[in-house]
């Protein structure tokens, strides 16, 4: 393999692992959620509740796992999550009855959205720290390529082969790759490695922030504040994902329009991840807060108003803006109020948080469809909830800020 710096090597284990943490991603296994329902023969309710419970139980575990990162050595650490989301595909191309269902989507949101999605987002905030946001904004290109490339590759592979091959073939690719790149990348990298940079060597005038403990960050009003605004694109995002075949027929778009609006929600996660790793460098995450959800509202108020087929592409470019601002805004703040020394229990706990809010974003969706509301009431749902989080975030902007220790000269 090629010789790389030991910050690309990071950079590129981070960017590989969320491009994997894509198939326990809500855009992903939404594209097998119609073979699914057709096969156990369950309705859009029945499948969020399964959803959502298999979610919730994921992010208690994650909990208790991811803490595990601040004192296991990374790349034995690694290698485990590689395992479980090995282990996870093949389980789920074994589903055959709703029990196993309840199971295989406990597994992947875990694995997938949960450890990878962790370990790569926490590994990053950790080693980098004066170009923290572009680490962060480099490593989730691929997340974001992930959802350029892959709903119209699963839409056409499903014409092809049936959705139990195409996980099993996933399965491969995750045994064969992974641990390569684990081996590659990170095999040396300890707790206490941190970025190679002349800021690095020139340490004057460095300010050291406070280190929260999780019970201390428990305890502080302003975690839930900001965790409202965070949690807003997850929940809804991840509905609309799941929804997407409901979406489709509601607003009469057709099977292909929201596979290729997932393209420019991808185009426009990317641009957005360029701009925003240099704005965080520059201007800091919790100036940048308020920004996060301000796209992701306009592009539900489209939904809200419009049916023509044009309006699903705004839609999902407004939702990519967002998305780019919350995927680096959200491993970035909490590194830059809390500090890095305890950030996996931290990160662990917010990363558990976004998974239960896919799981409640998956069930309300779910429940308000089964019960006859349409695409535009729940959108409208959607807007008051950001509304409210985003004012409460306004409020206490000025308290969002970290504990200054001292400076060491």
């Amino acid at each position: 393999m090629l010789n790389l710096s030991i910050n690309k090597k990071v950079l590129l284990f981070g960017f590989i692992f969320t491009f994997f943490s894509s198939f326990g991603q809500s855009f992903f296994l939404g594209l097998f959620n119609p073979s699914i329902r057709d096969e156990l023969n369950i309705t859009h309710g029945q499948f969020g509740t399964i959803y959502a419970s298999a979610t919730i139980c994921s992010s208690l575990v994650l909990i208790w796992f991811g803490k595990k990162i601040d004192d296991i050595k990374l790349f034995n650490y690694s290698l485990i999550v590689i395992g479980i989301l090995f282990f996870s595909s093949i389980f789920f191309s074994l589903i055959n009855n709703i029990y196993l269902l309840i199971i295989a989507i406990f597994l992947m949101r875990f694995s997938g959205q949960g450890l990878m999605s962790h370990t790569s987002s926490t590994t990053v905030s950790r080693y980098f720290n004066k170009r923290r946001g572009r680490a962060l904004s480099g490593i989730w290109f691929g997340l974001s390529s992930a959802e350029f490339i892959l709903p119209i590759l699963i839409i056409f592979l499903l014409t092809i082969f049936s959705w139990r091959t195409i996980w099993h073939f996933i399965s491969l690719v995750i045994f064969i790759i992974l641990p390569i790149v684990v081996f590659y990348t990170i095999k040396n990298i300890t707790f206490h490695s941190r970025e190679i940079s002349d800021f690095n060597q020139n340490k004057k005038n460095v300010k050291y922030i406070k280190s929260w403990k999780r019970s201390e960050v428990l305890k502080d009003f302003k975690f839930y504040i900001i965790s409202l605004n965070m949690l807003a694109m997850p929940w809804i995002v991840t509905g609309v994902f799941i929804y997407q075949s409901f979406i489709s027929e509601s607003k009469l778009w057709g099977a292909y329009i929201i596979p290729q609006s997932f393209m420019i929600y991808s185009i426009t996660s990317i641009l957005t991840l360029i701009s925003s790793g240099f704005l965080v460098d520059k201007f800091t995450s919790r100036r940048l807060i308020p920004y996060m959800n301000i796209p992701l509202l306009l592009g539900l108020l489209i939904i809200y108003y419009f049916d023509v087929r044009f309006s699903a592409y705004l839609f999902f470019g407004l939702m990519g803006i967002s998305n780019g601002l919350a995927n680096v805004l959200g491993s970035s703040t909490w590194a830059e109020i809390y500090g890095v020394r305890y950030l996996g229990g931290i990160k662990a706990l917010t990363t558990a948080l976004m998974v239960f809010s896919t799981a409640f974003g998956t069930a309300l969706f779910g429940l308000l469809i089964d019960n006859g509301f349409s695409i535009e009431t729940i959108s409208l749902i959607s807007i008051l909830y950001i509304s409210f989080s985003l004012l409460a975030l306004l409020v206490i902007k000025s308290a969002v800020k970290p504990i200054i220790l001292s400076k060491k000269t």
